[in-house]
């Protein structure tokens, strides 16, 4: 059974994929090929409901979104669902990790908590809707760290790691944050709906 991932990403299609496979290996995600909506949800459950709706009518699939983003408690939650776009319309993660970075350059450490947030949303052709949320606690060092990842990876230190390390996503393995990350948390969530499929 095929199920269509609402992005033109072919590395999150590799990514849903091979979570996917271990709870329903019957199912097959695929990309989508058409116009992307507009995300002009306040949320990341509006946005990722945006996104499943439109691949579902698009394609007559069931279709999952996700909409992620790092939360920073001294910021009140932004970026949140502006993550993104942080530095602008560009979606430079580079620019948007820099401007972070000087927005929090004066605040110590003990309030640099922020986690990150992704909501995936599973629309089914019948109209059905699901929204599931994993949140991956962690702060925000003053200085990127590590080769790995992308987006705010190298500046976010996880909560969960073994005592004495401080290690930054950046410098995680691919298994390890595949492990680990909000979008795994997200994907456990998901599994039992699955199986409505």
């Amino acid at each position: 059974m095929k199920v269509v991932l609402a992005t033109h990403n072919p590395h999150k299609v590799a990514e849903f994929q091979q979570i996917v496979a271990s709870a329903r290996p019957d199912l097959e995600i695929v990309a989508y090929d058409g116009p992307e909506p507009v995300e002009d949800g306040v949320t990341f459950a509006e946005n990722a409901l945006l996104k499943a709706r439109a691949a579902s009518a698009h394609t007559g699939l069931a279709a999952l979104a996700d909409d992620s983003g790092i939360c920073v408690d001294v910021l009140g939650g932004s970026p949140g669902v502006f993550s993104a776009y942080w530095a602008g319309q560009r979606k430079d993660a580079a620019a948007n990790l820099e401007l972070l970075l000087d927005q929090l350059r004066d605040i110590a450490d003990p309030h640099r908590t922020a986690h990150f947030t992704s909501v995936i949303a599973l629309v089914t052709p019948d109209g059905a809707e699901h929204v599931v949320e994993g949140i991956w606690p962690g702060r925000l060092a003053a200085a990127a760290s590590g080769g790995g990842g992308f987006g705010y990876d190298p500046i976010f230190i996880p909560d969960d790691q073994p005592a004495g390390e401080e290690r930054t996503v950046g410098d995680f393995s691919d298994a390890e944050k595949q492990a680990q990350s909000h979008r795994a948390r997200a994907f456990t969530e998901l599994v039992p709906l699955l199986s409505t499929l």
